[in-house]
């Protein structure tokens, strides 16, 4: 991987993570409220499950 598809890839990331308060900020707010009253443990869940999804995708696309 150069240096260009990394950079690439983080704007797209940023793109994507500015889509959902761009297009509903309430939704948005609501649920990142909900993500702050959940467990330590549920939101290492989520981060294990999120990342699984993303390596299993980048294989799935570099295959």
């Amino acid at each position: 991987m150069d240096g260009t598809t990394f950079w690439s890839a983080l704007a797209l990331v940023l793109v994507l993570e500015g889509l959902f308060p761009f297009m509903s900020p309430g939704g948005w707010r609501r649920t990142f409220q909900r993500l702050l009253a959940m467990q330590d443990g549920q939101l290492r869940f989520f981060g294990l499950c999120s990342i699984l999804l993303g390596l299993l995708l980048l294989w799935a696309v570099s295959s």
